[in-house]
């Protein structure tokens, strides 16, 4: 049998045991659905092997090596990583289309004594269903914003949040990104479509009757992009603003962004782009002070310079309903604990 789901939050409640994409390795890493693990029935290698016989030879003969392929690498998989699942176990498996890969490994299974289940339409389908849910479907939830100048702890106030019970999405660590000029992470950035994918499954999980945090961010994270009904909504959605003074923040955003700070190869790198915006004499004070290893007056120098005077002229272009400004001399734990209380009861007039 094939399951057939039409919208994006049924498929989310498969009710299956494990999600197996069978998918290369290549195609799983780009994206795939959430919670979902690889066990390739074809690698990179093989995928592309087939497919270069099938277009220059014969697709009789491009079957017939897939064929032998799959079911080596099923027996594999079967044998070593799914050899301790009891009889009980209900498996959904997908691959590209809910073709020859899935249905074969699928059927296999099966044999076994195993209730597994294909995707109909595979990951195709799914794709289809996460672009109706972000680009399509007018978003169901109601966002609030949570606005301030850089260094404000804006994305670590979130976790205090969602600890004290608010509903919260992280952009930013969807995207695996700090949202500025300076904020690669470790590891670097998922695809558009892992993106989306994260974007869409945190979306689902959250209750629509009530209001969701979203830092406030430009519609570009990283190289990701923010999808246009979700934008939007953010863009409409009232503001709660973080104010604190700038010694704090220059403090903060020596702790937080220590790694990019501390490679002065990098950091130098970055920043020379900026001497075509804020001129050739504010980029060499900047590296005047990455020479001298002073953090503190870099990132001082930087809000002063660059990040605070591009925030002012993005809030005099945007008329954003203020809900509250919240307010704090300092950004350690016990200020961002209070900070988090003080949102949560402004958070109440929505």
């Amino acid at each position: 049998m094939a399951l057939t789901v039409h919208t994006l939050p049924d498929l989310y409640a498969h009710g299956f045991d494990t999600v197996i994409d069978v998918r290369s390795p290549a195609e799983y890493a780009e994206d795939h659905l959430p919670g979902a693990i690889n066990l390739p029935v074809l690698d990179n290698e093989e995928r592309a092997r087939v497919g270069t016989i099938y277009k220059q030879e014969s697709p009789f003969l491009a079957r017939k090596l897939g064929a032998a392929l799959v079911f080596r690498n099923a027996a594999d998989h079967v044998e070593k990583r799914l050899s301790h699942h009891g009889g009980g176990w209900r498996p959904l498996v997908y691959c590209w289309r809910g073709g020859q890969r899935s249905g074969s490994f699928t059927w296999l299974l099966q044999q076994i004594g195993w209730r597994a289940e294909v995707v109909e339409g595979g990951y195709r389908s799914y794709r289809r269903l996460v672009n109706r849910y972000l680009y399509d479907d007018p978003l169901p939830h109601r966002l609030v914003a949570l606005d301030g100048y850089t260094g404000t702890a804006k994305t670590e106030i979130l976790g205090y949040l969602r600890a004290r019970g608010v509903q919260v999405l992280d952009l930013e660590g969807l995207a695996n990104h700090r949202g500025s000029l300076l904020g690669d992470m470790p590891g670097g950035q998922p695809s558009q479509k892992g993106f989306e994918s994260r974007l869409a499954a945190d979306l689902v999980s959250l209750d629509p009757s009530r209001p969701v945090v979203v830092e406030a961010e430009s519609s570009k994270i990283g190289e990701r992009l923010v999808p246009p009904t979700f934008w939007a909504a953010l863009c409409a959605a009232p503001r709660i603003e973080v104010t604190v003074p700038m010694e704090a923040r220059a403090e903060y955003l020596v702790r937080a962004y220590d790694d990019i700070l501390s490679d002065t190869e990098r950091l130098r790198n970055r920043l020379e782009p900026l001497r075509y915006h804020r001129s050739h004499a504010v980029v060499d004070g900047w590296l005047v002070r990455i020479e001298a290893g002073d953090k503190i007056g870099l990132t001082r120098a930087l809000m002063e310079e660059h990040y605070d005077p591009a925030y002012a002229t993005s809030r005099k272009a945007h008329d954003h309903r203020q809900l509250g400004r919240v307010e704090s001399h300092g950004l350690d734990p016990e200020n961002l604990d209070r900070l988090a209380m003080r949102i949560e009861e402004l958070l109440q007039r929505v």
